[in-house]
């Protein structure tokens, strides 16, 4: 893949707290995909209960209408399977719950499941991360172990997502600040608040909290980051 600026799908980094009241931007990107079917990927909850993140994203979008089909992928074997790659690759809307990053890292890396991601986002398709699912889509990856930078999936390249931030220490927000690089935008996205790409390359935030973002030191409007951070595919 290459960094390019092509007009591909639409994109949407939540800051947590997905699928509650305040999520007013998943009607749009709803809206966005066209379709009224979620494909949901619970690997970051591998440990902590997927089903109930299933259970909870199905509710949500039932009261948007839209019905929820999960492809639960646990596992490296299951991020190989070639029936749940097929069902990405043929989705309008994919979204990432949120657990842990450094699992859903593990899982989707150069894997079949992870390529029919990128393939469906090129074709048009909405993808969303939430929390974990918004951190392992960008490159570098914000590493939950102290809040160092480690390597990500790359969808979306130079751009470091925080989640929860308004609930971040100001010392770790601080370090993670001071360790990127001064070409890498982090962007503290707080819960229930979307960054999103639209498909046409213009940045915008929704929901219910604000969106930070600073590199090499000083802040940025969200206007800039058509012109600091790349798309990989």
């Amino acid at each position: 893949m290459k960094v390019s600026d092509v007009a591909v799908g639409t994109l949407g980094l939540v800051g947590g707290a997905e699928w509650n009241g305040g999520c007013s931007f998943d009607a749009y990107l709803l809206e966005r995909s066209g379709s009224n079917r979620v494909t949901l990927l619970p690997t970051a909850a591998a440990y902590e209960r997927p089903d109930l993140a299933v259970a909870h994203a199905t509710k949500w979008f039932a009261g948007l209408g839209a019905k929820v089909d999960t492809a639960m992928v646990i596992t490296r074997a299951d991020a190989e399977d070639p029936n749940f790659a097929q069902m990405l690759a043929d989705s309008s809307f994919i979204y990432l719950g949120g657990g842990s990053p450094l699992h859903l890292f593990s899982v989707l890396k150069h894997s079949q499941c992870y390529g029919a991601i990128v393939n469906a986002f090129t074709n048009g398709a909405v993808v969303a991360g939430s929390s974990a699912g918004a951190m392992v889509l960008g490159d570098p990856m914000v590493d939950p172990r102290g809040g160092g930078l480690t390597l990500g999936l790359g969808l979306v390249k130079g751009l470091a997502v925080m989640p929860h931030f308004s609930s971040t220490s100001a010392e770790l927000k601080h370090r993670t600040q001071t360790l990127a690089e001064p070409e890498v935008v982090v962007a503290g996205i707080d819960e229930q608040t979307a960054l999103i790409r639209d498909s046409d390359g213009t940045w915008f935030s929704m929901g219910a909290g604000s969106v930070s973002l600073v590199s090499n030191g000083a802040e940025l409007a969200i206007s800039q980051l058509s012109d600091i951070v790349r798309l990989a595919v």
